[in-house]
């Protein structure tokens, strides 16, 4: 299923801005990892006023090669999907260097309260200094000199993640909410499987004919892999329950038997996406904890 869904096929095309639509370049950061597929994307919108999503995290060349893709013109705007260290921070330097208004949903927060006790294992991929100079409701459009750019608040990867609709083109600036090449990733508390659920049901519900996601190439047929995606989260829900009813108890243990063809390197983060799940699944009534569920808890059928 996994393999059939996504795509990894992608040239990053370092320092180079690349038309990838009708007055949209994209030009991605040389910050490859198990996280970032082969690094953050921004985009620059426009043809004469511009506006830029996601700049990305501080890094020098990535601002050089922004500002030699900018070459002069103005830029009205920044838009910034979520604030995590490999989309947001940059939007500073950039404000300071074009005079833009920083737009975003708000400040970085969690999904939900830490437990006591509780640790954020994410918490430092968060940029917590960052503040919008305009906090976009959900489906407020901002208008630049011949483009217009729309909220779609889609919680999940992270409680203010938004994706931008480029109005009247079918485009959607889907961030980390949709990727061609993997899932995204959902690491309680900053993120929550309910609301990620939520949020594809939303993107399912209209009618756009491109995703230009936050790492990766284009997602080209937005429905299908929509669906695609929603089939394999709720096989991971099914695989989850088949495994406490089999007689595990620990996320560990799930781990081991679920992702056994993971990149290892990605076993933590498949830790949470499973206790994501598990969160839900309490919510549901489905299953039970003997506590606040964590990644040590014993979890049990409901």
């Amino acid at each position: 299923m996994a393999g059939e869904l996504f795509d990894k096929a992608f040239e990053p095309a370092y320092g180079h801005a690349v038309p990838v639509a009708d007055q949209v370049a994209r030009l991605t950061v040389n910050n490859p990892s198990a996280f970032t597929f082969h690094g953050t994307n921004s985009y620059i919108v426009g043809r004469d006023t511009l506006a830029v999503i996601d700049p990305g995290p501080e890094d020098e060349a990535h601002l050089a090669a922004l500002l030699a893709a900018i070459d002069g013109r103005p830029v009205s705007h920044i838009f910034v999907s979520h604030t995590h260290r490999d989309h947001a921070p940059l939007s500073r330097r950039l404000k300071e260097a074009t005079g833009a208004l920083i737009v975003a949903e708000g400040p970085h927060r969690a999904a939900r309260p830490l437990h006591e006790g509780e640790t954020n294992p994410f918490a430092e991929s968060a940029d917590m200094g960052f503040v919008p100079d305009v906090a976009v409701g959900d489906g407020e459009t901002i208008s630049g000199d011949g483009w217009a750019l729309s909220a779609i608040h889609t919680p999940g990867h992270t409680a203010n993640h938004v994706s931008f609709a480029l109005e009247g083109s079918g485009i959607v600036f889907s961030a980390d909410h949709v990727m061609a090449w993997a899932t995204t990733v959902v690491a309680p508390p900053d993120g929550a499987m309910g609301d990620y659920m939520t949020s594809l049901e939303k993107m399912l519900a209209r009618d756009d004919r491109l995703y230009l996601p936050g790492h990766g190439g284009p997602v080209k047929e937005p429905a299908s892999f929509l669906r695609g995606l929603r089939t394999h989260r709720r096989m991971r829900e099914r695989a989850i329950r088949e495994r406490i009813a089999s007689g595990d108890r620990l996320i560990s243990d799930m781990v081991k038997a679920i992702y056994r063809d993971t990149d290892p390197r990605l076993h933590g983060a498949a830790a949470l996406s499973v206790l994501a799940h598990i969160e839900d699944l309490i919510e549901k009534g489905a299953i039970k904890a003997d506590g606040p569920p964590s990644l040590n808890g014993v979890f049990e059928p409901g």
